[in-house]
């Protein structure tokens, strides 16, 4: 008996044998969940010493503040090569295909990743130091601009189609799990090394260690083979010609939505992994920066069941009102959670940062995972996906920063402002849930977006999905 039923498996892979199918939907998860640990152990780490390191090593004694904030600068600059980089490499993917792309980007993102480790400091080098650094986190956000939109669009081409929600969550454990061996490489690195020794070459070492992860990631996604999506495109001719040009006309309603519903979880994760830590580590609040961090770790470690268990959840209720409780959850959390950040007692803090991340952020990153690509249709899907994801990463995570640090330095860490701006994003979320119909259940192979439905491809859907 097939442990998969063919009429469970994704459009397009119901003629594949049964080992067949099953060993490439376990290296896909692995592919998928490995470049997630990647992107996301970078950048995580990358905002850990941008609070508490980059501040001080790349930039000239003085003002302290305004350091943090040109600190929060260069980790933006990240995020504003997002774009470009799902903007290029997306349209690639819907071309070219989805294995091919998640190997250039995986090499461009490790790649940089592993040369920060490598970089002089500004007082050996000087003005060049942070140029080197913009120029590195240009590469790495150009890279991760499609490689999570890549990973997000192979697990839910491949997933079983009743439980889709669930199997494209499991990759982004790797989010978890590479936030969470950030935020524990960081906290042992503060505990056990003396600061000076921290400070000199300890810093370095996690970006280094990304060089390992590029070699598992190679191996993994040279034995992967294309989605069946991708491959039923190719087979009947499919293929876009201009993905761009659909991206921005038919696609366009898709990709503002899509951004929409970005705001609060990507905006509310950056805020709680670093923006919280510089936040409460300031001389306002004067917590200890190593204590603090283990708050990342934690909500990580919640994450790694909270985002499988909402993507299950969203096969059973749906993936709009999963979605819509993430949001709201955040929207109530966020006065309280600033005001007990401000008190300043590292236990609270360490838990209010985790109930943030693990639960407010990831209740809206477990349905999302099938619902952006479910939103799409299959001609763009990889660019659309790229575009609301990398917009919004502008938009939501990089301005977190920039702004977050700004506000502090101008308010003299006022917590309200904060928790505004919180607030803001999870309205912006919510609202946004609205606007999007329920996508369980959709057929992938479909050309049209979502958020285009004729009222016959409704009925029929949920029709299926309820059966």
């Amino acid at each position: 008996m097939s442990l998969t039923p063919r009429s469970a498996r994704p459009e397009g892979a119901q003629d594949m044998p049964e080992a067949e199918y099953a060993a490439n939907l376990r290296r896909a998860t692995l592919s998928s969940s490995i470049g997630s640990a990647m992107e996301y152990f970078d950048f995580a780490m990358y905002g850990l010493m941008t609070a508490l390191v980059f501040n001080t090593l790349f930039f000239p004694e003085g003002n302290a503040a305004m350091n943090t904030v040109a600190a929060f600068g260069i980790y933006g600059v990240g995020f504003v090569a997002r774009p470009f980089g799902g903007l290029f490499f997306g349209a690639l993917g819907d071309k070219v295909g989805r294995k091919t792309i998640l190997v250039i980007t995986v090499l461009l993102m490790g790649g940089a990743s592993t040369l920060i480790g490598v970089l002089p400091t500004f007082h050996s080098a000087g003005y060049v130091a942070p140029i080197l650094l913009v120029i590195l986190r240009l590469l790495q956000g150009f890279g991760a601009g499609a490689e999570q939109a890549g990973a997000t669009v192979l697990m839910a081409e491949y997933a079983p189609v009743r439980r889709r929600g669930f199997f494209s969550a499991l990759p982004f454990i790797g989010i978890q799990a590479g936030t969470l061996l950030a935020g524990l490489v960081f906290s042992l690195l503060t505990l056990l090394m003396p600061e000076d020794a921290f400070l000199s070459y300890g810093w370095r070492l996690p970006f280094l260690a990304s060089f390992v992860l590029i070699l598992i990631a190679l191996f993994i996604r040279a034995r992967l083979r294309e989605t069946p999506t991708f491959v039923q495109l190719e087979e009947h001719e499919q293929i876009a010609d201009h993905p761009i040009r659909e991206i921005f006309t038919t696609g366009r309603p898709g990709v503002v939505v899509g951004i929409g519903l970005r705001m609060a979880e990507n905006g509310g994760s950056y805020m709680f992994q670093s923006l919280a830590l510089a936040f409460v580590t300031s001389a306002a609040i004067g917590l200890d920066k190593g204590t603090v961090a283990w708050g990342v770790t934690l909500g990580s470690l919640i994450g790694i069941f909270s985002v499988p268990f909402t993507g299950h959840l969203s096969d059973r209720f749906g993936r709009v009102p999963v979605y819509r409780f993430g949001a709201v959850f955040m929207l109530l959390y966020t006065f309280p959670a600033w005001y007990l950040l401000s008190v300043g007692t590292e236990a609270v803090a360490i838990a209010v940062i985790a109930i943030g991340i693990g639960v407010a952020v990831n209740s809206m990153l477990g349905p999302q995972c099938s619902l952006l690509p479910e939103m799409f249709g299959a001609r763009h899907r990889y660019l659309g996906v790229a575009m609301a994801r990398e917009i919004s990463a502008v938009l939501a995570g990089g301005l977190a920063g920039v702004l977050g640090a700004a506000l502090l330095a101008w308010t003299d860490s006022n917590w309200i402002v904060l928790a505004v701006y919180m607030a803001t994003l999870a309205a912006i979320t919510t609202g946004a849930t609205f606007l999007v119909p329920e996508t369980r259940g959709r057929d992938l192979l479909k050309e049209t977006d979502a958020l285009r439905l004729s009222g016959e491809e409704h009925d029929h859907r949920m029709t299926a999905a309820a059966s």
